[in-house]
């Protein structure tokens, strides 16, 4: 059965506008029912799906989210950010593989989603395919190249591959512009950039 198509007219202006006032005033059950009553009204589209989905997972309700989101991305395919969406969430419940072909999708339709090239990273590194994710990641941050997430998983990745020294070129990079990120980096891989030994080294 085809979805109702979406409404151009005020009434689903006024109860988008209702169910955002609800998300700013803190009121998630009064938005959840909003977004439920526009969903009755037009099934399959995509703002009160996408909004629903990301109120559900805020509320905990991660497998109802998913449903949505699911749902967004069969009615919706065309749309690079609802199937990031689904990536990002299915990441975050362990379902990595379904995650990894998720965030694959939105990138086919959106080569420059860098949330997604992280996202298919972090994917990648739960499945212990590390040099895969250094690829990914590495996309990550030619789009966001001051971002620190990026720059730290690819350390961890080298350092989960044995290549410290590759940690190493990354941490003093991060020093540069995220001098927290770098120290937490040390901290957690014993590699240092000062006159400390990295790991591997012997002092004098």
């Amino acid at each position: 059965m085809a979805a109702a198509p979406r409404a151009s007219g005020i009434e689903f202006l006024l109860l988008k506008w209702r169910g955002q006032m609800f998300l700013v005033l803190g009121l998630q059950q009064r938005a959840l029912d909003v977004f439920e009553q526009m969903l009755a009204r037009w099934p399959g589209d995509a703002y009160p799906l996408a909004s629903r989905a990301t109120l559900l997972a805020q509320m905990g309700k991660a497998q109802a989210a998913l449903v949505d989101l699911r749902s967004l991305v069969a009615a919706h395919p065309e749309g690079a950010h609802g199937w990031f969406n689904l990536g990002f969430l299915l990441e975050q419940q362990g379902e990595l593989a379904e995650a990894e072909a998720a965030f694959r999708r939105a990138l086919s339709l959106s080569p420059k989603l860098d949330r997604a090239w992280y996202g298919l990273g972090l994917a990648l590194i739960g499945q212990k395919r590390f040099e895969e994710a250094i690829t990914a990641l590495k996309r990550n941050t030619e789009l966001q190249p001051m971002s620190p997430y990026g720059w730290y998983q690819i350390a961890r990745a080298h350092m989960d591959l044995g290549q410290h020294d590759e940690a190493l070129k990354i941490i003093r990079h991060l020093k540069g512009f995220e001098p927290k990120v770098a120290a937490q980096l040390e901290r957690e891989t014993g590699v240092k950039t000062a006159s400390e030994p990295s790991v591997g080294q012997v002092s004098q």
